[in-house]
């Protein structure tokens, strides 16, 4: 009964390991330096709204437009480095606004 249940916590085991070597490449970035600026505004464009990886130790969020923006943030233009070019347009990034109070003391 005992070695059943050492079975049983080995292939757990396994299988947890294993959806965190698939989970782990699928969260993979794209990496912006190794495309074409084409490719990176097409990314941006086919999925709305992505995460890309700008440089080794950069990232960020992009999107098509506003409408992948939270509710009260307005779009700001996103440039990236991208293979042929050190600034591309992509896209957006999301930015809060900032709003002025509106009775100043």
């Amino acid at each position: 009964m005992r070695r059943v249940a050492m079975k049983r916590g080995v292939l757990a085991i396994t299988a947890a390991g294993l959806a965190l070597l698939s989970l782990g490449s699928a969260l993979a970035r794209p990496f912006t330096p190794a495309m074409s600026c084409a490719a990176a505004a097409g990314i941006v464009a086919a999925n709305g709204a992505i995460v890309l990886s700008t440089s080794q130790t950069t990232y960020d969020r992009f999107v098509h437009d506003r409408r992948f923006c939270a509710y009260g943030e307005s779009v700001e233009a996103a440039f990236v480095p991208t293979r042929e070019t050190p600034s591309c347009l992509i896209g957006y990034t999301c930015r809060s606004q900032e709003y002025e109070p509106f009775f100043r003391r």
